[in-house]
């Protein structure tokens, strides 16, 4: 029993400290659902996708990150899954997502 609550103690406080690290604003967060982004990227942890973090640091200007959502270059991401296109994303959104991207340290 006491190692059943010891390890049920342990998952929640990852769990909680996961969720700490992937705070995502709300409009944000509802733009990336809509888009499907989540399935592929998180924040700061590396899924089937690059993390947004790891993103930022190529210090692509938001319109870069617009044209690549819509046309990924597959080359500038070796060691990944090539992302599929989006190019009927609505531009207004995919704009203000990759500026969210670009605050991101």
């Amino acid at each position: 029993m006491k190692k059943t609550l010891l390890t049920f103690a342990a998952v929640l406080a990852i769990a909680s400290a996961s969720q700490a690290q992937a705070k995502i604003p709300p409009n944000i967060e509802k733009l990336l659902q809509k888009n499907t982004c989540l399935a592929c990227h998180k924040v700061d942890v590396k899924l089937i996708g690059p993390a947004y973090k790891e993103v930022a640091k190529k210090k692509y200007k938001p319109e870069q990150i617009v044209a690549l959502i819509k046309k990924p270059v597959p080359s500038n991401w070796p060691g990944y899954i090539p992302m599929a296109a989006l190019p009927n994303i609505d531009n207004a959104e995919a704009l203000t997502i990759a500026k969210w991207i670009t605050t991101l340290k």
